[in-house]
C-alpha cells in the first residue's frame, strides 16, 4: 500500500536549525534503525517528504536512502517504498564430530609484556618501536589521492592486476631510486605488502636455505626465518665498538658459507647503526670471494636528512645485490607497501613467490601511492619530516646527556627514528620496563632480537614517535628508574 505510515525520525542531528549533510544524514538514521525498539517491515519516509521536512535537496536524501541499502539496513519494495530490513539470523550449526586440529610449530617464547600495567585510555609515552608521530604524516594529501584514485578511475579495479605491481609506480620508484646513484628499471621491480613480504618471498624463492645477518637481528625478520626453517647465523654488531669486527665477520661467513647475507645498513633496526663506506666494500668483497648473495633493507634511509648522498649497498655492488625499501614508516603504515629490487635473472623468481603467496597487492593503494609520488607530494613530506625528526633527535639527545648516569652510553646516527641506550649490566632492565609502566610508559626489551645471551644490555629509544614534552618526561623518568636500579 503507496500510502502506509511510516516512521518519524529525530533528525535534528544537533545543528541548531542547520541543513544536515548526506553523510549526518546517513548516520543518524542508521543509528535510530539499528535501535531495537524498531520492528523490520516499518516503512521509511518518501524521499520527497524528508527532503520537504529537512529542507534538503532530493538528491540528497536518495543518497542516503541508497547508502543505506548498500548497508543492507532497508530494503526496497517496488511501487511502495523503502522498508527496515530484517536483521540476519546467525545460523548455529553443531559439529558432528571434533576433528584433529593441524600441528603447527611452536610459538617462540617472547619476554614477558607490560601491556597489563600500562593504562591504554589514557594515552601512554611509548619509548619503544620505530614508527613516526602520526601528527607528522600526511593523511589529508594521501585521502586526497585516493579519491581521485577512485573517483577519476585511474586504474581499472574490476580486474586483477599485475602480479608484479602497477607498473606506472613501478617505473616512479625506479626513477626515484635511479636519482640516487641505485640502479634500478622497472622490469626489476616487484611490490610487496611492506617490508615483512620482502623477507617471506626471498624466504620462499631462495635455493641455499642459509643466511647470515647482523646480531642483534630485525627480530620479526629472525622470527620470519625460523619459521621458514632457514639455517641461520648471526655476525656480532657493537655500535659501541666500531660496528663491524671486519676479521671476525670474514672469519664467521668463511666458516658459515651462507647463500645469502641479509643487512639492514641505514638504522639498522634495533641498534639504530649505518654502516660505513670501508664496511659496504669489504662486504662486496666477500661477497665475490664467497659467492654469497646480498639482500640490502633501506627502510630508514629516508628518514635521515641529506641521506640520497649516502650510496646503498646496491649502488656500490652493482644490480645483482637485491635491494628493499617501503613507504611503510614514512608515509602511512597502515598501507603496507614496500617494493623489492633485483634484476632480470632474479626478479621473475619473486614475481612467481608473490604470486603464489597472495595473487597480487592491491591496485587503488598502489595507484594511490603513484599519484602522491607524481604530485610532488613526498617529496615534500621528506623535506618536512626530516626537520620534525632533526628537531626531535637533538632533544633527545639534550636529555639524555642532562639527565642520565655515569656508566650510560648511546648512539648518536645522526637524526633519523632511533637510537640504541646502553645501560651498565648490573642493572635490571625488567625492572626499569616495570616501574615505568606503572607510570604509564611502554618500554621493551630487545632480547629476542639476538642470537644467544645479548652482547648489549639496553633498550632500543624511538624519539620520532613522541611529541616533545612527552618524549622528554620519557626520558626523564627512564633516567631517574635507571639511577634507581644502580643505586
Amino acid at each position: 500500500m503507496r500510502n502506509q505510515p511510516y516512521l518519524s525520525f529525530n533528525l535534528s542531528l544537533g545543528n541548531s536549525g542547520r541543513r544536515p549533510s548526506a553523510e549526518q544524514l546517513i548516520e543518524s538514521i542508521a543509528g535510530q534503525l539499528r535501535g531495537h525498539s524498531l520492528a523490520p517491515g516499518c516503512r521509511l519516509p518518501p524521499v520527497r517528504v524528508l527532503a520537504h521536512q529537512l529542507g534538503l535537496s532530493k538528491n540528497t536524501v536518495q543518497r542516503a536512502y541508497d547508502e543505506l541499502m548498500a548497508r543492507g539496513l532497508v530494503e526496497s519494495r517496488k511501487r511502495v517504498g523503502l522498508f527496515l530490513a530484517a536483521p540476519q539470523k546467525e545460523v548455529v550449526a553443531a559439529p558432528r564430530k571434533q576433528v584433529s586440529a593441524p600441528a603447527f610449530k611452536a610459538e617462540p617464547p617472547r619476554p614477558v609484556s607490560t601491556s597489563s600495567k600500562v593504562n591504554w585510555a589514557e594515552r601512554p609515552i611509548v619509548l619503544s618501536g620505530v614508527s613516526i608521530d602520526p601528527e607528522l604524516l600526511p593523511t589529508e594529501k594521501f585521502a586526497a589521492c585516493m579519491r581521485s584514485v577512485l573517483k577519476d578511475r585511474i586504474v581499472n579495479l574490476a580486474e586483477y592486476p599485475d602480479a608484479q605491481g602497477f607498473f606506472h609506480l613501478r617505473k616512479k620508484i625506479a626513477q626515484r631510486l635511479n636519482r640516487r646513484g641505485i640502479p634500478a628499471r622497472p622490469e626489476e621491480i616487484v611490490t610487496t605488502l611492506g617490508s615483512q613480504q620482502c623477507l617471506d618471498l626471498v624466504c620462499r624463492a631462495l635455493a641455499d636455505k642459509k643466511v647470515a645477518t647482523e646480531n642483534p637481528a630485525y627480530h620479526v625478520g629472525k622470527a620470519l626465518f625460523e619459521m621458514n626453517d632457514i639455517e641461520l647465523a648471526g655476525l656480532p654488531l657493537n655500535p659501541f665498538q666500531g660496528g663491524v669486527d671486519l676479521e671476525e665477520w670474514e672469519r664467521l661467513i668463511r666458516r658459515i658459507r651462507p647463500g645469502l647475507l641479509y643487512l639492514v645498513t641505514r638504522f639498522q633496526n634495533p641498534t639504530g647503526y649505518s654502516y660505513s663506506t670501508g664496511e659496504l666494500n669489504r662486504i662486496i668483497d666477500w661477497s665475490h670471494d664467497y659467492g654469497f648473495g646480498i639482500l640490502e633493507d633501506d627502510w630508514g634511509s629516508e628518514m635521515l636528512s641529506f641521506s640520497e648522498f649516502r650510496p646503498a649497498l646496491r649502488a656500490r655492488g652493482g644490480d645483482n645485490v637485491l635491494y628493499m625499501n617501503s613507504f611503510t614508516k614514512k608515509l602511512l603504515p597502515s598501507l603496507r607497501l614496500g617494493y623489492l629490487v633485483g634484476n632480470e635473472q632474479t626478479t621473475p623468481a619473486l614475481v612467481r613467490s608473490k604470486s603464489l603467496s597472495v595473487l597480487s597487492t592491491p591496485l587503488v593503494i598502489e595507484a594511490a601511492v603513484f599519484e602522491f609520488l607524481d604530485r610532488g607530494y613526498y617529496d615534500v613530506h621528506l623535506k618536512q619530516l626530516h626537520a620534525e625528526l632533526d628537531q626531535r633527535y637533538q632533544l633527545c639527545l639534550k636529555v639524555l646527556r642532562q639527565t642520565m648516569p655515569e656508566g650510560v652510553k648511546w648512539t648518536t646516527p645522526g637524526g633519523g627514528p632511533v637510537l640504541w641506550l646502553e645501560v651498565p649490566g648490573r642493572a635490571s632492565l625488567h625492572a626499569i620496563i616495570e616501574r615505568l609502566a606503572r607510570k604509564n610508559i611502554v618500554l621493551w626489551t630487545c632480547e629476542w632480537a639476538f642470537f644467544g645471551k645479548p652482547h648489549l644490555h639496553g633498550f632500543r629509544i624511538n624519539y620520532a614517535r613522541l611529541a616533545p614534552p612527552d618524549l622528554q618526561r620519557g626520558l626523564e623518568e627512564l633516567a631517574g628508574e635507571i639511577r634507581r636500579e644502580l643505586g
